[in-house]
């Protein structure tokens, strides 16, 4: 999945940015629903274009006493990388429209399942 533009996008923190799933407009009774029902779910899921760099966690060195101590910013990476089908609580999503197209910027913390394909042959 290739978006243009797209690398232009820095992800902050905890969030990652996802392209949501087309749902279908018919249900499985064969009723076609008005546009907006789908969006009013309360899951949704989606494949993550980009991934934040994670949890930010500070620590200063000491490594002389006389030194200036520096703080540095170490990060706790994500569960969720880029590749990933995300199914997300939907509240907890903000929607942005970039080139015509939908994302939406979501924290980890409203993720509820990943499914991540590995080529992993065993």
């Amino acid at each position: 999945m290739t978006f243009k533009n797209i690398d232009k996008f820095i992800v902050v923190g905890d969030r990652l940015l996802i392209k949501p799933q087309v749902d279908s407009e018919k249900t499985s009774s064969g009723l076609y629903l008005p546009a907006g029902v789908k969006e009013k779910e309360k899951v949704q899921s989606g494949y993550i274009i980009k991934a934040g760099p994670g949890f930010a966690t500070y620590s200063q060195e000491e490594d002389e006493p006389w030194k200036e101590s520096s703080e540095q910013v170490k990060y706790i990476p994500l569960q969720a990388e880029e590749g990933d089908l995300a199914i997300f609580l939907r509240k907890e999503a903000i929607e942005i429209e970039f080139d015509s197209e939908k994302f939406l910027i979501v924290p980890q913390s409203a993720i509820l399942l990943l499914i991540r394909e590995d080529d992993l042959d065993v």
